[in-house]
């Protein structure tokens, strides 16, 4: 008797999988076990019967998401080893107990071969954020596999899957319910973290922050901005907790200007610059919508940092994000100082980097703005983006001198 469903394929569509992609799109599925549900285990085999990998179940465009190119018992100690692995490889490349820092993303999805899977972790508090109905169903194991591995370092596990669980549609109408699911502890408890970053203090709120409660993928070009902002006045736009803020003033910046559509999080941008040690007169805080906030500004700026939420979720709308992008961009250039330097990004998976660049460019176009491109930027390595898996690389960035 078979373990799991069975997944067979069209005749020549085990290509990709033979090529280890970790995605089954619906289109290339022959048939279906007669019941199978979201979150179940399958295992997929070719039109001849060869078993290819296994992976979870979803209804939908990708239908299934691939975890294992061999065949063996999914179970506690299977999740307990590939949590083992993607933990060893941080620490392999130093990344895990570096002075001064105490988070690192222990698992990025596709990256560590767990498709589906975001787990951050804060001074001891793992943050859990599953993406498909199969990693949410295994949480508890998940939690299990932590404590096994950390021991007593482990304080808490934090399941935020709610958002990330939401369907399209409850999106798309602005539902929050996420089809009954809801936040919560797996281990421990408590309300935020004191984490260490650079050697910089943050108050990371994961239970109400935004994703797991800070954006660990900007680590290294924070530090970038750290280098450049000396003698600099500094606008940090779409600016959430203040983190690249604090960056700039360590690196010397005369004054800092942090702007975010959040109250809350504006809030938690100062508390971070007081906890830094900075004074408040080195930093202004605005609560605006920057799209609407850079044509009215008056100010002009020596370093503009454009780290916007995602303007394109989906391949469907990215002229839409495109034209977004150009905009802010030529705003963002209109209040750059002769000499001055633009720190520009998008977390869009749908938009390549080939298009964010274009789009940079032809902002500058619309400016007359004669700029040179100083680095591009990527996410850090506790992000690693799977080679088979490109999609991975979601995070793009340009360090423009104008």
């Amino acid at each position: 008797m078979e373990r799991y469903p069975r997944i067979v394929l069209k005749p020549g569509k085990e290509t990709a999988l033979q090529r280890r992609h970790p995605w089954i799109f619906s289109g290339a599925v022959k048939n279906l076990p007669a019941r199978v549900f979201d979150g179940d285990v399958v295992e997929v085999f070719s039109a001849s019967g060869n078993y290819l990998a296994t992976g979870h179940f979803q209804h939908g465009g990708i239908m299934v998401k691939v975890f294992s190119f061999t065949r063996q018992p999914v179970d506690l100690p299977f999740w307990t080893e590939r949590l083992r692995e993607a933990c060893d490889r941080r620490k392999a490349m130093g990344l895990f107990d570096l002075p001064g820092t105490n988070v690192c993303r222990l698992v990025h999805s596709e990256g560590d071969h767990l498709p589906g899977l975001i787990i951050d972790w804060y001074n001891g508090v793992a943050v859990i954020q599953a993406h498909s109905a199969g990693m949410h169903r295994v949480r508890h194991e998940l939690a299990e596999a932590l404590q096994t591995i950390f021991g007593d370092r482990l304080k808490a596990v934090y399941d935020k899957s709610r958002e990330s669980m939401r369907t399209s549609h409850e999106r798309a109408e602005g539902k929050a319910e996420g089809n009954g699911f809801s936040d919560g502890f797996l281990l421990g408890e408590g309300e935020a973290a004191e984490i260490m970053e650079g050697g910089h203090r943050f108050l990371v709120d994961f239970v109400t922050g935004q994703k797991t409660g800070f954006f660990l993928d900007q680590r290294l070009n924070r530090m970038l901005v750290q280098q450049y902002a000396r003698g600099r006045k500094v606008l940090n736009a779409f600016s959430y907790t203040g983190a690249f803020s604090v960056y700039a003033l360590a690196g010397g910046a005369t004054m800092v200007h942090s702007v975010d559509s959040s109250q809350d999080a504006i809030r938690r941008a100062a508390e971070n610059i007081t906890l830094n040690g900075y004074s408040s007169k080195m930093h202004r805080e605005t609560v605006a919508d920057v799209k609407q906030f850079l044509p009215a500004l008056d100010e002009t700026y020596d370093l503009i940092i454009l780290d916007p939420p995602a303007f394109a979720k989906t391949h469907t709308v990215t002229h839409n994000a495109l034209q977004a992008y150009i905009h802010i961009n030529a705003e963002a250039m209109k209040k750059l100082n002769p000499g001055g330097l633009l720190f520009t990004f998008s977390c869009s998976q749908a938009i390549s980097r080939e298009m964010f660049r274009s789009a940079v460019q032809a902002a500058a176009i619309e400016t007359g703005r004669d700029a040179g491109i100083l680095h591009h930027l990527s996410q850090g390595p506790d992000h690693p983006v799977n080679i088979f898996h490109p999609e991975g690389e979601y995070l793009k960035g340009i360090v423009l001198m104008a």
